[in-house]
């Protein structure tokens, strides 16, 4: 679909509530799906800038650009802030921009930190519906932040979940997220006991900004599926080396193995090996590779984002603007 004719009047802006309206889980994750299983998509590595502050702060920048050549180029800033949550601040913000592949006009502006958690809670479904078993019913979030807040949204479009458990590190969140889907009419409970949680649980899905591990593998029943959101550079880490262990796993994209801490601390220390890891969600959607093969094995996925979803997500909404 090709927008050269257009101009900068005809551009599209959406602030956070219109980006949201306008990204359903369920058409995002075909669109994820697609474009995975598609080769016409140019991600470059991402660039990460450390931006210190007085008092020691720090912000953790990803400038996140991708392309479809002669297409759509688009590129994405977010804006990592862990300790915003002790000023009451979201720990996340984002702008993305969409413009013309071929002639760089500007197409659309969308709020990136809105795209970045449906995008990133959508991904991790189109992984559950290659790695969770069939008959998986019980989602256990762990973590109560934007991306956490999506999940059994994401999640119930590709499996049948009827139960779903809520664990934070701060007990009063987890409540009141548990009430905030049960509003919404939603099963869903806070729990306290993570480990006896984890053993119920049939999909735990993880989505922390933690430096140290929150899951332990010696927790994992057989025939679960670990997903891992969190973790998405060398310092974050939220599982132990035991939960890779005799584990099927997979990553979204091969940057996961040199980003995140999850991956490379068990890599180094021999946990791990690359080999170990069976496929992407590039290789799952294309058939390439083969997602869970019992309803005993366990399955992990590690994700840590890619410029390929940012670029299809904002492409579905302006491709669904422009033919309404």
């Amino acid at each position: 679909m090709s927008f050269a004719m257009h101009d900068n009047r005809d551009m599209l802006a959406l602030d956070a509530d219109q980006t949201r309206n306008a990204l359903p889980f369920e058409p995002l994750i075909a669109a994820l799906r697609e474009r995975f299983r598609s080769s016409t998509c140019e991600v470059p590595a991402r660039h990460v800038h450390e931006i210190g502050s007085p008092g020691g702060a720090r912000l953790t920048s990803l400038i996140m650009p991708a392309w479809q050549p002669g297409q759509h180029y688009g590129v994405k800033i977010i804006n990592i802030a862990p300790g915003n949550a002790a000023r009451g601040l979201p720990g996340l913000h984002g702008s993305y921009l969409l413009f013309d592949g071929s002639t760089g006009v500007p197409l659309a502006a969308l709020d990136g930190t809105v795209l970045t958690a449906r995008r990133t809670a959508a991904a991790s479904a189109l992984a559950a519906s290659f790695l969770a078993r069939d008959d998986a019913r019980h989602l256990l979030v762990v973590g109560a932040g934007a991306v956490a807040t999506l999940l059994p949204q994401a999640y119930r479009c590709v499996r049948d979940i009827d139960r779903i458990s809520v664990w934070a590190r701060r007990p009063e969140q987890a409540q009141a997220l548990a009430m905030q889907w049960q509003a919404e009419g939603l099963p869903a409970q806070a729990v306290t006991d993570l480990r006896a949680s984890c053993a119920e649980a049939d999909i735990i899905s993880c989505a922390t900004l933690a430096t140290e591990p929150v899951v332990q593998g010696a927790w994992l029943p057989a025939g679960s599926h670990l997903d891992l959101i969190g973790s998405f550079t060398p310092a974050m880490r939220e599982a132990d080396d035991a939960c890779w262990v005799d584990a099927r796993v997979f990553v979204d994209t091969e940057e996961a193995l040199v980003k995140s801490g999850d991956l490379l601390g068990p890599l180094r220390r021999g946990a791990l090996r690359e080999d170990d890891v069976r496929g992407t969600l590039g290789t799952l959607c294309k058939g390439v590779a083969t997602g869970r093969k019992s309803d005993s094995e366990r399955t992990v996925f590690k994700s840590v984002g890619t410029a390929l979803e940012d670029l299809a997500a904002a492409v579905m909404v302006l491709q669904a603007r422009t033919s309404a």
